[in-house]
């Protein structure tokens, strides 16, 4: 059986449009995945811990072979295992300001650790080390959209993200769009994503 980890990074609650289709999502899978575990990690809920200078220096001590002591990586560590526990991620991630929400790059940044998220070689580079898992993402804008030019606004969302969870090794990823633009048929771009969010759900 597997296990489905739902990262929230939207704070809007019932308002939210990525929050909802996350809900579609939910209710699909767990109706098509009768023994799987779903939890929900939401970013908002004060259980993210902070990365500060103490953080960034036992992570430049792991780097240096050294054995860090810092209680900010110790909850950097716990988080990370948290995160890893699982073998399935769902994603729910609006646009904001052209990139992702201040909270899904904080949580970035605390779990993509040395030996946990991530090996690197001083001659073949990085490797991901979250091998076997897949995501689905659930990607929406309002302004923003395909095909727009810049004074619209520019994806560095999805691009930023995608780039995450491949360095990060894992490769197994589908896409849940809802980017119904300023003169879009926000009913109509709903339904499809709904319809979307089940059909990748159902096989997930």
């Amino acid at each position: 059986m597997s296990r489905l980890l739902h990262i929230s990074s939207s704070p809007r609650g019932d308002e939210s449009i990525s929050l909802g289709i996350a809900e579609t999502f939910l209710a699909e899978y767990r109706a098509t995945h009768p023994g799987d575990t779903v939890d929900h990690f939401d970013l908002w809920d004060g259980t993210l811990p902070e990365f500060g200078p103490a953080a960034a220096k036992a992570k430049m001590t792991v780097f240096g072979g050294g054995v860090p002591e810092s209680e900010e990586w110790d909850d950097a560590v716990r988080t990370f295992e948290r995160f890893d526990s699982y073998d399935r991620y769902l994603f729910s991630v609006p646009m904001w300001n052209a990139g992702v929400p201040y909270k899904l790059k904080q949580f970035i940044d605390v779990v993509s650790q040395p030996a946990m998220v991530f090996g690197v070689h001083p001659e073949t580079g990085y490797s991901g080390l979250l091998r076997g898992k897949r995501a689905a993402v659930i990607y929406t804008s309002a302004v923003w959209g395909p095909g727009l030019g810049s004074e619209f606004g520019n994806d560095f969302h999805s691009t930023f993200f995608a780039d995450w969870l491949r360095w990060a090794g894992i490769t197994d990823i589908q896409e849940i769009r809802h980017h119904p633009t300023l003169t879009g048929d926000y009913e109509v771009e709903g339904k499809l994503a709904d319809e979307q969010a089940r059909r990748v759900a159902g096989t997930f």
